[in-house]
C-alpha cells in the first residue's frame, strides 16, 4: 500500500528529471546474479508492485549496504532487496521547501556515492521476486518528514480520508473503488458535506460513477461522513487512483478562498 501512496509522487518526479534531461525513464535491462548478494530475507511477499512503471515495479526501504553498481535495501516487509544499478539508472531527490521559502521542490540529481546507509529510498524498475532484486530505472531518496508524512498517511487512509473511482451512487451514498488498498469503500454525504471540481464549488448532483475523487471526513458509527469532496476528473490511461501529493490531505478551504 505504501508504494500505491507513492507512485504518484515519483511519477511526477521523474517525469521532471525526464524532461530535465531529455532521456526516457525506462529500465534498464539486466540478468539478476544467481547467488551473489544473498543476504537473509524475512517472510512475506515484500513492498513491491508489478505493472506500475512500464511493465516493471517498484520497492520501497532502507539502505543497507552501497557499492558502485547495486544497493542493498531493507524493505518495509523485512525482505532484503538487491537494486542494480546501470548506466541508466538515475538517482534522485526533491528536496523539501517549505512554507514561505518559494521555489517550489527542486529535483536534484545524485550520484551512487550520494546515497548513504540509513537512507529511505523508493526504487522503480523492474522486479524480480524470486531473486529479490530489481534492475532500477529510477531511485528516489527521500527525505526522512516526507517518509514520516507518507506513513502517517497510509495509517489514516479510511479513517479520514479516502480516494478512489466512484462505482455507484444511491441518494446519498457514494461507493468508491480504491487502488490505494485494492478495496471497495463508501461515504455518506450530508447536508455539511462540501463538493469542489478543481477550484469550482458543485454539488453531489454533478458526481459521476467513473469520476476519481479524494474525500476527507470521519467514521462514526462504522460509516465513513463526508466533510469534504473534490473531483479529480478521470485518471490517465493506465495509471491506477492513487495520491497525487506527498502530505496528508489538507482541511477544506474557507468559503471564501481557493484550495492551493
Amino acid at each position: 500500500m505504501m508504494l500505491r501512496l507513492l507512485s504518484a509522487v515519483v511519477l511526477g518526479v521523474v517525469l521532471g528529471a525526464a524532461s530535465a534531461q531529455d532521456a526516457p525513464a525506462t529500465a534498464p535491462e539486466y540478468q539478476a546474479p544467481a547467488s551473489s548478494h544473498s543476504h537473509g530475507a524475512g517472510g512475506g511477499q515484500g513492498q513491491h508492485q508489478r505493472g506500475m512503471w512500464g511493465g516493471g515495479g517498484g520497492i520501497t526501504g532502507t539502505v543497507t549496504e552501497v557499492a558502485a553498481d547495486h544497493f542493498i535495501i531493507k524493505t518495509d516487509a523485512v525482505e532484503t532487496y538487491t537494486v542494480h544499478l546501470s548506466g541508466d539508472t538515475r538517482i534522485i531527490k526533491q528536496s523539501i521547501q517549505r512554507r514561505g521559502e518559494g521555489g517550489g521542490n527542486p529535483i536534484q540529481a545524485l550520484k551512487p556515492a550520494d546515497v548513504k546507509v540509513g537512507d529511505a529510498v523508493i526504487v522503480i524498475g523492474k522486479v524480480d521476486a524470486a531473486a529479490k532484486s530489481i534492475g532500477a530505472a529510477v531511485v528516489l531518496q527521500m527525505d526522512p518528514e516526507r517518509m514520516k508524512q507518507m506513513r502517517e498517511m497510509q495509517a489514516s487512509f479510511g479513517k479520514t480520508w479516502l480516494m478512489g473511482k466512484v462505482t455507484a451512487i444511491s441518494e446519498t451514498r457514494v461507493t468508491l473503488q480504491s487502488s490505494v488498498d485494492n478495496s471497495t469503500h463508501a461515504f455518506q454525504a450530508d447536508e455539511n458535506t462540501t463538493f469542489r471540481k478543481r477550484r469550482d464549488p458543485v454539488t453531489l448532483a454533478d458526481l459521476q460513477v467513473g469520476d476519481m475523487v479524494r474525500v476527507e471526513g470521519a467514521v462514526k458509527d462504522g460509516i465513513f461522513f463526508a466533510s469534504s469532496v473534490t473531483l479529480m476528473g478521470p485518471p490517465p490511461e493506465g495509471m491506477p487512483a492513487v495520491v497525487p501529493r506527498i502530505a496528508p490531505p489538507p482541511p477544506p478551504p474557507p468559503n471564501n478562498t481557493q484550495p492551493e
